[in-house]
Formats: structure tokens, C-alpha cells, sequence
């Protein structure tokens, strides 16, 4: 039946856009969900003392921020570029994954060093609220991972669902370290437990960072290295004697962009080799969008006078 309908829904126009009005109230619910929680984990942790339920607490802000960047992302993938942004607004997301990123690894410094105070000097820590609120925290997780899962499959979607992964097993081990304290008093079991958080958060944290570094540095995107572009395009397209000025970056996730100069051997249709080379970039490199300068040579004094011809 999905079949059907599927194929039903994208003979109409408006298909995909109904398709990513899904996506993007699936990831609002799920960011209201997880920040609302979140405030109640942070309130919980510092009333029962646990340093893991605040540690998961951290761990759900960075997930709200990421939760809201896929929000913000699916929201501006539909608006169109205007004057002053020629590009829309993708690189506004990269920024706000790097601050995030950056926030993240601060959280995690903060738990380490709380974490090694608590270790050496064990703190008191009410095992049975901690365990109820923990409890509720991977309830609350579970619900976010099934409605992201069930969206579409996008980078952005992709994304979001690691991190409630990630928040899973930080729930999980502020349970875990709950029902030791419960069942053997021992309180250690809290900031050891923590530290796994923080580990969890720090992994993602760094993912994020240099990631969203890379493409902010016109980094050029994965596995679309100037030389082995130049190299594709003169082996697979007919006509191209030599490709240079090659140049490859990423707005943001999955838009990549390149400019290059391509000569052709004398004679060759030079429109029908510029939509080969286009053609090229979008299937070996998922380049959508390419500025390419074809240079004929004949005349290479007065370049601009081939096309009058």
C-alpha cells in the first residue's frame, strides 16, 4: 500500500513538499521533547545530586542544538536565495554547528573536572529519584528516536537520530549507575558514570566541530580533492584536453560547489562538453552546482572573440 501511495503522492507537484513539512515537524516535536526534558533532567540532577543525570542533561542541550539546526535546516532548504545571501542560508547552519560544537566540548570540560572532585571526595546521591528521572529520560529518547527515524532519509535526519542515539546510552548509564547506588551505596559508580557521558558528548562534540570547521575553511568535500576532479574529467569526458583552476567547497551539508577551466581539443562541441562535465561532477562527486570556463585553442590571444564566430 505505502508502495502505492507513494507513487501516487509524487505524481502531484507538491509531493516532496508535503513530504518535508513531515520532516520538519517530526524534528520539532522531537526538539520540544528533548529541551523540555532536558530543563526537568538538569532540575533532577541537582536535587538528587547525580552528577550523570546532569551529565545527560548536557548531553540533551547538545542535542536540542542539534535538533534545532535540522529544524532551522529543513525550514530554510525551502526558502531561495535572495540578493545579499546568493546561496540561501546553508552556511548560517555550519556557524550554528560550530558553536554548538564548541559549547559541547565546554560541557564536557566542565563534567570531567566535576567528575574528579566527586571521585576523589564521593558526594552524597539520592538513588531512587535519580533512577525515576533517568528512567523517564530514555522513555523520552526512545520517543524521539522512532519519530526521526520515521522521517526521510536526509544528512540533517541522519544527524539528529545519532545524537538521540548517543542520548540513549547516556540515559542508560544514569540508570546503570542509579541502581548501583541503590543496591550497594556506592556513590562512585555516579561520576565514573558521568565521565561516560561526557565521553559520549565529547565523541559527537568533536565530530561536529571539525566538520563544520572544514566546510566554514572552504575545506573542499569529501573525496573531491581538486587533483582527482581534474584527473576524472579528463579520463571520462570526451574532448577535454586539460582541467585546471579547480576548485571545490561546501555550503553545507551535502551542497557542494565547484569552478573550473577546461580546454578542449580543437573541434569538439564545447556545449555539449560543458553539460558532459556537469554531468560528471553531479553523478562521480555530487557537485550540484558548477561554474566551468571552456577555453578553446585556437585563438588563445583573444579568447573572448570564439564565441562571435
Amino acid at each position: 500500500m505505502s508502495a502505492h501511495h507513494h507513487s501516487h503522492s509524487d505524481s502531484h507537484s507538491h509531493g516532496s513538499h508535503t513530504h518535508g513539512l513531515g520532516n520538519e515537524k517530526r524534528v520539532m516535536f522531537a526538539m520540544w521533547l528533548t529541551g523540555g526534558f532536558m530543563v526537568l533532567e538538569a532540575a533532577g540532577g541537582i536535587f538528587s545530586g547525580s552528577l550523570a543525570l546532569l551529565a545527560d542533561a548536557g548531553h540533551m542541550l547538545t542535542d536540542t542544538g542539534a535538533l534545532m539546526l535540522a529544524f532551522v535546516a529543513t525550514r530554510l532548504a525551502r526558502r531561495p536565495a535572495d540578493a545579499a545571501r546568493s546561496y540561501g542560508y546553508a552556511r548560517a547552519e555550519i556557524l550554528a554547528a560550530f558553536a554548538n560544537g564548541i559549547v559541547m566540548i565546554g560541557v564536557v570540560v566542565w563534567i570531567m573536572v566535576e567528575a574528579a572532585g566527586r571521585i576523589m571526595e564521593p558526594a552524597p546521591v539520592m538513588g531512587v529519584p535519580m533512577l525515576a528521572i533517568a528512567a523517564a529520560g530514555l522513555a523520552v529518547n526512545i520517543v524521539a528516536f522512532k519519530l526521526l527515524h520515521g522521517g526521510e532519509d536526509s544528512l540533517n535526519m541522519r544527524g539528529a537520530a545519532l545524537h538521540v542515539m548517543g542520548d540513549l546510552l547516556g540515559s542508560v548509564a544514569a540508570i546503570a549507575a542509579a541502581l548501583i547506588i541503590m543496591t550497594t551505596g556506592m556513590t562512585i559508580a555516579d561520576p565514573i558514570l558521568s565521565v561516560l557521558v561526557a565521553l559520549l558528548i565529547l565523541r559527537s562534540a568533536i565530530g561536529i566541530t571539525k566538520e563544520s570547521a572544514h566546510i566554514l575553511m572552504e575545506g573542499s568535500p569529501e573525496g573531491a580533492g581538486g587533483e582527482t576532479i581534474a584527473e576524472d574529467l579528463v579520463g571520462n569526458v570526451p574532448g577535454i584536453r586539460n582541467v585546471h583552476h579547480v576548485h571545490a567547497w561546501s555550503l553545507g551539508t551535502g551542497r557542494a560547489v565547484a569552478t573550473l577551466h577546461a580546454q578542449l581539443t580543437p573541434g569538439t562541441d564545447a556545449g555539449k562538453a560543458l553539460g558532459d562535465i556537469k554531468g560528471r561532477l553531479a553523478s562521480e562527486f555530487g557537485i550540484g552546482h558548477a561554474t566551468v570556463q571552456i577555453e578553446e585553442e585556437e585563438c588563445p590571444d583573444h579568447g573572448e572573440g570564439t564565441h562571435q564566430h
